[in-house]
């Protein structure tokens, strides 16, 4: 009370106008404070929002393919002179043959060699496999002409979306002069279309950027992930509650609070080399395999879990316990019947929070061996598969310059698969959301 006077008495003492003066710089001073602050958050929007715009700038292209049609003469003598029908001897046939023969039919002048062999370069290295596909699955086309759309190579794609400039020197160009000629004549006679590439959702990686697809990786990120919830998801919440709930307080429970606080904070790589020594080299588990990149997100995913789960649980009140044991519950029955629940919205959000930080982890999995090219879409835990961010990590360091497309493509994927996740924890949180 003495200061205060002194102080009411001091202020009192000081000239109206240098009172004035000062009021009037605090009030200066916070107006810059808020500026900064504005300008700091516009900033950080502003950094984010050219990211997004970067991009889907560069992913969107790869959403979109570039077919050509051509006119091909399933011939009999080709595919099956005998006229057996056995799938065996049609799936066998030369169908690269057809896919040639159908390009000279368009472009007869191209007679040499070099020239039918830049001719073919012009379709993807798939479309044989296509022609093969229609004359498994209808075999009745044998001896018939179809109009047939299949895929241009990567070149041709990047050429028709202007990546490709005609007005660089032919010596630096990937696409030399007669090839555009023939992409001319093509787009001329309305046999090149840009359509949506359903096949990037539907298959998994290849060497060539138009064949290319997501579909493996999401597939192994999804088995990954089950695996990661399975194991963190029981051990993190139990523990959190034994600490909680029944642990004593003493310096043992405070040594392991303490390193479990510590665990959240060490680089994710410690893990994969934790993995790699145990599971892989000890264990003998299967390499590139879901399960053990599961396993190894695991490790990682816990001590999230428990921190979060833990907070969660010292959110619930006192009164809730107290009321409990007031009408004869044990403790076992207070915690499983009462605390638990009113705590799993927060728990579930936690949870949801540290498995988006899981899929997005690239570190750990390559030290697994998770970094490897995986071609077929896995069917189950143990088979070998990639993830989505070693997919873009993948992508990212092929030379092809249509892979620019791809990498941003499987970021976006991997971005609206974030998003989805977090709206998930905020659903659940609004939905559960207790208040007292």
């Amino acid at each position: 009370m003495t200061d205060m006077a002194v102080e009411s008495k001091s202020s009192q003492d000081v000239h109206p106008a240098q009172n004035s003066r000062r009021v009037a710089k605090r009030y200066a001073a916070e107006r810059r404070f808020k500026l900064i602050g504005m300008l700091a958050v516009g900033a950080a929007v502003g950094m984010l929002g050219l990211l997004l715009v970067t991009i889907v700038a560069r992913g969107l292209p790869a959403f979109w393919a570039t077919h050509v049609a051509i006119d091909v003469t399933f011939s009999q003598e080709e595919i099956d002179p005998q006229n057996t029908g056995d799938p065996e001897v049609i799936g066998n046939a030369n169908y690269r043959t057809l896919v040639r023969e159908s390009m000279q039919k368009i472009f007869p002048d191209a007679t040499g060699r070099s020239d039918r062999r830049a001719l073919l370069g012009l379709v993807s290295s798939n479309a044989p496999l296509e022609l093969r596909a229609l004359a498994m699955e209808d075999p009745g086309i044998i001896g018939t002409t179809r109009t047939v759309w299949v895929k241009t190579s990567d070149d041709v794609y990047t050429f028709v979306k202007g990546q490709i400039s005609r007005d660089v020197p032919e010596e630096d160009r990937r696409v030399k002069d007669q090839e555009i000629a023939w992409i001319d004549q093509l787009e001329a006679e309305e046999r090149l279309e840009v359509r949506f590439d359903v096949d990037f959702f539907t298959t998994g990686d290849s060497r060539e950027p138009e064949q290319a697809g997501i579909w493996g990786a999401v597939v192994g990120s999804f088995f990954t992930l089950i695996v990661t919830l399975a194991l963190s998801f029981p051990v993190g919440v139990l523990t959190a509650t034994y600490l909680e709930e029944f642990a004593p307080k003493n310096k043992l429970t405070d040594f392991i609070e303490v390193n479990i606080n510590n665990l959240a904070a060490v680089p994710s790589i410690v893990f994969g080399l934790l993995g790699l020594a145990v599971f892989l080299n000890f264990f003998g588990l299967p390499r590139s395999a879901p399960l053990v990149g599961g396993m190894v997100l695991a490790l990682m995913t816990l001590p999230t879990i428990i921190i979060a789960s833990r907070a969660a649980l010292k959110a619930v009140p006192p009164s809730i316990r107290e009321a409990a044991l007031g009408v004869g519950a044990s403790k076992l029955q207070v915690v499983t019947h009462h605390v638990v629940p009113l705590a799993m919205p927060g728990i579930l959000t936690g949870t949801i929070i540290g498995m988006a930080q899981a899929l997005g982890e690239t570190a750990p999995l390559l030290m697994i061996g998770m970094v490897a090219f995986i071609v077929d879409v896995p069917g189950g835990i143990t088979d070998a598969a990639t993830v989505l961010p070693v997919q873009v990590y993948l992508w990212a360091d092929s030379p092809e310059r249509a892979f620019v497309a791809k990498t941003s493509a499987a970021i976006m994927v991997l971005l609206g698969f974030l998003i989805l996740m977090n709206a998930i924890a905020v659903v659940l949180r609004k939905r559960f959301e207790r208040r007292w």
